[in-house]
């Protein structure tokens, strides 16, 4: 796996949310759901600049935060390394919790709600429960 190249970077200027964070947030994501795994390389801050146009230095602020997280080691000369994962089984894309949630969404759309309305109830509902 050629590491975090499976992941399309976002960056939303209007989120409030800081550029270097939205990165480490992404970068999470994709261990959570098994997209990167230890031993992947994370791309370097040259190939993030040239897919999102962010200033370098905000790649490298990302990836320190990472390492601060442990979930990251640099290798000098040769990239930028996931440490650990933060995969659990229910987030597999074959896992059975998964399907349900999927099926969820559709019933969902097929009621009309709209990314938001989704969204709203879902947090409404996950700071309900944790």
């Amino acid at each position: 796996m050629e590491g975090l190249r499976l992941i399309d970077f976002r960056i939303d200027r209007r989120s409030g949310v800081a550029t270097y964070l939205q990165l480490v947030n992404q970068v999470k994501q994709a261990l959570r759901l098994g997209l990167v795994g230890p031993g992947d390389r994370l791309p370097t801050a040259k190939d993030v600049v040239a897919r999102t146009g962010i200033n370098p230095n905000t790649v490298l602020k990302a990836y320190r935060e990472l390492e601060r997280e442990g979930l990251v080691e640099p290798r000098p000369g040769l990239g930028t390394f996931v440490r650990r994962s933060l995969a659990t089984p229910g987030v597999a894309e074959d896992s059975p919790l998964r399907g349900d949630l999927l099926e969820w969404m559709d019933r969902a759309r097929q009621l009309g709600m709209g990314r938001e309305d989704v969204e709203a109830l879902f947090r409404a509902v996950l700071d309900q429960r944790f």
